[in-house]
């Protein structure tokens, strides 16, 4: 035996005999420590199995598990200026953004789609808390005006996911002016008379609470998620008292009145659906699929103009020759 025989051998056959497994098989639980299997925990939406913690899932893949089919149509959002104050903290803002970008692969903190939820034609705004802690610019006061302007030419309800830590301080008033300008925009729903359904989900904070996050006709929020103005270390810190347990959390303020309900997110679509259709005055949704419509003028109408028809006030039947 020889060197050769006893590290060159080997060594050549633990390379070739090598196999290269992702890093990303397996994500530990932040509240249990369970490792997950990322394709079971992908099927949950992002749900822990055992301890039903409820982690980060981006706008994409919640539009993927809302929708009929995954399928929606994005709505696009005007561009606002990039950099309108030329900030500079510890480095540019333009660099964060060039950043926020390239980790998400999105434009932006806000995605805007429109499609069918139960064969009910809906419009849905969803933030993504990855984005710069999905703080609240330009872009997003941007977005949630042309989801509503949207919903108001399509007459179509208004589901809004909220996810974010405040307004986006590199933007300065101009951030805040968002504030009014989402107020304005889900006024112009009400005065459509169309739905408008808040899901606040982890964690929801500062001028978004203050704002579009809790002006919603119905309130939801997915279990244990932060909503607050300030949060609770801040108020310890000013009042120099013990705050109680589980306070600002979904099921604290629901407790006290702040929400209406609190759903974990795998029943999310069809909590959605149910008061969707009963807010538009339509019948339950039928489970599974439908079957292709009939053609042809005698044909009974589709589920979408139905509901279409409810909301504009017409007769859904068809016209008898």
């Amino acid at each position: 035996m020889n060197w050769i025989t006893n590290y060159v051998r080997p060594r050549i056959n633990s390379i070739f005999s090598r196999r290269e497994v992702p890093e990303n098989l397996w994500t530990k639980c932040d509240e249990c420590g369970t490792m997950l299997f990322h394709r079971e925990l992908s099927d949950n939406l992002n749900v822990c199995t055992n301890c039903q913690h409820h982690m980060y899932i981006s706008p994409r893949d919640r539009f993927a598990s809302l929708f009929d089919g995954g399928i929606y149509t994005e709505v696009e959002v005007p561009e606002p200026i990039t950099d309108p104050l030329h900030f500079r903290d510890q480095k540019r803002y333009i660099d964060r953004l060039k950043d926020a970008r390239r980790t998400t692969g999105e434009d932006e903190a806000m995605l805007v789609g429109e499609g069918e939820m139960g064969r009910t034609p809906v419009v849905a705004a969803c933030q993504d808390f990855s984005f710069m802690a999905g703080s609240m610019g330009m872009y997003v006061g941007n977005a949630i005006v042309a989801a509503a302007e949207r919903a108001v030419e399509m007459k179509r309800p208004l589901i809004l996911f909220s996810a974010a830590g405040g307004a986006r301080m590199q933007e300065g008033i101009l951030s805040l002016m968002q504030m009014p300008r989402t107020t304005v925009a889900v006024q112009m729903l009400k005065e459509a008379n169309l739905p408008y359904i808040v899901v606040l989900t982890h964690p929801t904070t500062g001028g978004v609470t203050a704002s579009y996050a809790m002006l919603g006709d119905i309130h939801i929020a997915e279990p244990n998620a932060l909503i607050c103005f300030a949060g609770p270390r801040v108020i310890e810190q000013t009042i120099r008292e013990k705050l109680p347990e589980g306070f600002q959390r979904a099921e604290y303020l629901l407790d006290h009145g702040m929400l209406d309900r609190v759903t974990p997110r795998t029943d999310m679509r069809d909590e959605l659906i149910t008061i969707v259709r009963m807010l538009l005055d339509l019948p339950p949704a039928i489970k599974g699929d439908l079957p292709a419509p009939a053609e042809g003028p005698d044909a009974a109408p589709t589920p979408a103009e139905a509901a279409d028809a409810a909301i504009n006030g017409e007769d859904p039947e068809p016209a008898k020759p």
